[in-house]
């Protein structure tokens, strides 16, 4: 399974998403990290903190980074993608709320469920990422409606912090979170490359 050094999210990427959370569609890419140890295996448990009571579900497409990358341009970071993994940002949505900064929201163990990673050298355009709750289409989005690219974001992030291989961008949730409760599977799927289904339960 994908183990990166560092896992860089990029909030409200999508307007639709941004827009049903009540948010301005950012400027410039609102990005945050989540960290490694919330990593989680297909099939292994979403685990539902005491401290939060709502739970959300958020399907993202991951960029896996294939070489290092600082201050890179955006034709080069383009040709610095190593594969693409579905990935579930699962957040805590009262805590992000109550919190201003999304750390602990973002953070808990079992909070990135992530699939395999699918080797890809297609057109940054051309992906889609649909999220099912027992088996319903909760959501459904497309690169080409990103606020920001691929390419621009991994230029962006490397003017930051310096991008190294294994690394994981998650690019955005497109609209249609929702809550997820005890005994829910949810499934993530970057159509036709990789997917993530676990099962929700709550913490002992």
């Amino acid at each position: 399974m994908l183990r990166p050094g560092k896992i860089v999210c990029v909030g409200r990427n999508y307007r639709d998403h941004a827009k049903e959370l009540g948010n301005e569609v950012p400027t410039a890419p609102l990005i945050f990290l989540k960290p490694p140890s919330a990593i989680l295996a297909p099939g292994a448990p979403i685990v539902r903190p005491r401290v939060s009571e709502r739970v959300d579900f958020e399907g993202e497409i991951g960029i896996v980074v294939g070489r290092t990358l600082t201050r890179a341009t955006e034709a080069d970071a383009a040709t610095a993608v190593r594969g693409i993994c579905a990935v579930n940002d699962v957040t805590a949505r009262d805590l992000q709320k109550g919190d201003g900064q999304w750390t602990r929201a973002k953070g808990f163990d079992s909070f990135c469920p992530i699939g395999p990673e699918v080797a890809y050298a297609g057109a940054f355009d051309a992906l889609e990422v649909v999220t099912r709750v027992n088996g319903e289409e909760r959501q459904r989005g497309h690169t080409r409606d990103l606020v920001f690219s691929i390419p621009f974001l991994l230029s962006y992030i490397s003017q930051v912090m310096t991008l190294e291989p294994g690394d994981l961008i998650a690019t955005g949730t497109p609209a249609g979170v929702g809550p997820l409760v005890a005994g829910d599977a949810v499934e993530i799927e970057v159509v036709g490359l990789s997917r993530v289904a676990n099962p929700v339960i709550d913490a002992a």
